[in-house]
């Protein structure tokens, strides 16, 4: 079967790629290995209840008829309306750290009042930061690489606050370790901090679902369980895609979205560099449990909190199998319409080192997640004391489950540090979108594939 256009992946990126295409009257064939949709933002259902993977906020958020905001003209692009999405803003958020805590809303005013209460000396340089980030082009395809920590060094002197910018965005975003480069930074800076939060009440599978129908509305073919063994290749150019089952789908374009080195393992030499690419090794334990009440009642409103628990925050692998010094607590139901649940939920996220889980048999699996379990529950304790007497269901995931589930080399959710912003490889028609191109988060990953989908196939014609 031949098509314009292969997709591998089904997550966010390919399916927007695919719906623009398919408007374009392109063939385009989806194929993914796994049953279910969406890569690294889908969900499962377990015991008669629904769970969304890795979906804590849909950043980026702006209200209808906001000009200009990524989110605007994805749905313009994707011409899908902002009512489809049905999102609901968050409450507020909390940075915590031990000396200091700033609140943040989907008004950046809020942060900057929090900054002038909180750093009193260091609100006007904060202020010129904001002012400086919102002129920044975002849209570069290939600027030099610029330290975040030392661009953030010439506006706030004070380390804290460094850090308390950073935890939230680094946690959100950030595939390499201690430090990000600056244009990625000023991507997640104002997709958490100038934008804001949101979230459908029925989690990531109402977005899923949204972008499915309407690729399928489109024409557009979408091949389950099909997991692609070779890229195929002559000179050049990628011929098309050998898979599992051992058919073969021909292809004028193919756009892959799991990863630079997860492609190349899939097409050796599919890509032109100085030398290898580097895998991400940052990683994350998540911890999911089940309420007979909301948060609420235990006097807990912030819809998510970043917490930072050290002196200074380091976010690194650690060297044990989580480090239970930080980590981001999300509550579903803190954000607005979304309240009277009749379970309450959290999700509690640290980072992880994915060695440390790899090569267990199932016992040792299993009774490590239940030690990991019992000293992240205790850090718990601090933000919902006495939650344990009111559980009623848990569940966890670690970077072996996401290995498992996505492919992805050492559970690296954020991809490879070194991003393939113009999405190209060494083949003339094979190309990248998604994490390793360079936009993260939910509608960043719908963005890359679009632009992807615009640049190197629409604008060819």
């Amino acid at each position: 079967m031949h098509y314009d256009v292969v997709i591998i992946g089904a997550g966010m990126s390919g399916l927007a790629a695919g719906i623009r295409l398919a408007y374009y009257d392109k063939r385009v064939c989806i194929v993914e290995k796994h049953y279910a949709y969406g890569g690294l933002n889908s969900y499962y259902k377990i015991d008669g209840r629904e769970f969304d993977v890795g979906l804590h906020a849909v950043t980026n958020y702006v209200k209808p008829g906001a000009r200009g905001a990524p989110l605007t003209k994805l749905l313009r692009q994707l011409r899908i309306s902002h009512e489809e999405l049905a999102l609901r803003e968050q409450s507020f958020c909390e940075i915590r750290f031990p000396s200091h805590r700033l609140r943040f809303t989907n008004d950046v005013a809020v942060l900057t009042d929090e900054v002038s209460r909180a750093f009193p000396d260091q609100v006007d340089a904060f202020r010129r930061l904001i002012e400086d980030i919102r002129a920044y082009d975002d849209t570069q395809l290939d600027p030099p690489h610029q330290s975040t920590r030392a661009v953030l060094a010439e506006y706030l002197s004070d380390p804290q606050l460094i850090d308390m910018v950073l935890c939230p965005v680094m946690y959100y975003g950030c595939a390499g370790e201690h430090d990000m480069d600056f244009l990625q930074f000023v991507i997640m800076f104002k997709a958490l901090y100038l934008e804001g939060f949101a979230r459908p009440r029925d989690g990531v599978r109402h977005i899923i679902k949204t972008l499915v129908k309407k690729y399928r509305s489109c024409g557009g073919s979408l091949r389950m369980r099909c997991g692609v063994e070779k890229i195929e290749v002559a000179g050049s150019r990628a011929t098309g895609v050998t898979l599992d089952t051992r058919e073969t789908l021909t292809a004028d374009a193919v756009l892959s979205s799991i990863g630079a080195v997860e492609t190349l393992g899939i097409c050796p030499g599919a890509f032109d560099t100085t030398g290898p690419i580097e895998p991400g090794i940052v990683s994350f334990v998540e911890s999911i449990v089940v309420l007979d009440r909301l948060p609420q009642s235990f006097g807990h409103e912030s819809t998510i909190t970043f917490f930072n628990d050290a002196a200074r925050f380091t976010y690194a692998r650690p060297d044990e199998p989580v480090d239970v010094r930080s980590g981001v607590l999300c509550c579903p139901s803190n954000y607005s319409g979304h309240g009277d649940m009749e379970e309450g939920l959290f999700r509690v996220t640290w980072l992880a080192n994915s060695d440390k889980w790899e090569g267990l048999d199932d016992a040792a699996y299993a009774s490590l997640k239940e030690a990991c379990k019992e000293r992240l529950w205790d850090e718990v304790e601090r933000s919902l004391p006495g939650f344990r007497d009111h559980v009623l269901y848990t569940d966890m995931f670690t970077p072996r489950t996401i290995r498992r589930f996505t492919g992805r080399l050492h559970g690296a959710v954020y991809g490879t540090p070194h991003k393939f912003r113009d999405g190209r490889t060494g083949l003339d028609n094979l190309f990248l979108c998604g994490t390793d191109q360079g936009y993260l988060g939910i509608i960043g990953a719908m963005l890359s594939g679009i632009t992807m989908a615009n640049m190197h196939v629409l604008s060819r014609e």
